[in-house]
């Protein structure tokens, strides 16, 4: 790790990244891309060291409540997180401020936050974003070493669930020939259903590559998938976009599951949910549309 001072943390759409790089190995990452310009090994964590602080200094100066959001390009419960806290400390200025928090997540590190989310989505709302991709444990172990299990993302869902704050899944990516199987979408699914998640984000099944996060993904595909990475690239070829040949299949199976239990799944609507500022009053009818139907 290394520390940096930043000049500015949020993002125009009130995004933000307490880390950069991350320690989870997921083999797919795409935050590994060049087109980020990331300076530094993608494994050597670069810490905003003055976060906080500028945090603090953003929300004092906004004239109007937002959602902030975490993690798009790097989780922010990473292993050291443990060590440092800055994404609690962020936490609690958004808390503090009156805020409202879209956090996302693979870890199940976020549960040392609990009390936290809580205050804040008793106040206005809180959503935690989880993503989850394969149903099989022992698979998830190679695709996303360093990180908590599906099933352990799973518990994290159904303790939002038990203190009502509200839940949307990323279903992204899925692996073509390794885990776009009508078994790992409907296992996937089952557990979205059970924590009776808000909705659902996927932009099809399949995952984006380019230079960067393309080179480490093979590199793990020779590792763990002898043979898969010529697949790839005899079908592929240099494609950004990467779609499963049973991209329509499992679409309309996330669809149709998805429309029929009231579990949002357009992802317009799905980001407008997360963007959308309400207080407690405003969203408390609006979190679980459908769930009476589970």
């Amino acid at each position: 790790m290394h520390e940096k001072k930043e000049k500015g943390i949020l993002s125009p759409q009130n995004g933000m990244n307490i880390y950069r790089g991350c320690s989870h190995g997921c083999i797919y990452c795409d935050s590994r891309s060049k087109c980020y310009q990331m300076d530094h090994d993608f494994e050597d964590i670069e810490v905003k060291i003055n976060a906080a602080e500028l945090l603090e200094d953003a929300l004092r100066r906004k004239r109007k409540k937002c959602m902030i959001s975490t993690g798009a390009m790097s989780d922010p419960y990473i292993h050291l997180e443990e060590k440092i806290g800055l994404t609690r400390r962020c936490i609690e200025l958004i808390y503090n401020y009156g805020f409202g928090l879209a956090i996302q997540t693979k870890s199940s590190r976020i549960l040392r936050d609990l009390d936290l989310l809580r205050k804040i989505n008793e106040k206005t709302k809180c959503v935690v974003q989880m993503t989850l991709t394969t149903y099989d444990e022992e698979l998830c172990k190679i695709i996303e070493p360093n990180v908590s299990t599906t099933k352990e993302r799973f518990e994290v869902l159904k303790i939002m669930r038990d203190n009502g704050i509200p839940t949307i899944v990323w279903l992204s990516p899925l692996l073509p020939f390794i885990n776009d199987t009508e078994e790992n979408i409907r296992g996937i699914l089952d557990y979205c259903i059970e924590a009776k998640v808000h909705g659902i984000i996927c932009f099809g099944i399949g995952l984006t590559l380019r230079e960067g996060n393309r080179e480490y993904f093979y590199k793990k595909l020779d590792e763990h998938f002898p043979g898969m990475k010529e697949r790839y690239i005899e079908k592929y070829k240099y494609s950004y976009m990467v779609y499963s040949p049973n991209n329509q299949k499992l679409m309309n199976i996330v669809k149709g599951t998805c429309e029929s239990l009231g579990i949002l799944c357009d992802v317009k609507e799905c980001f407008n949910y997360l963007h959308t500022f309400e207080t407690k009053n405003e969203y408390e009818q609006l979190r679980f549309p459908g769930m009476d139907k589970l």
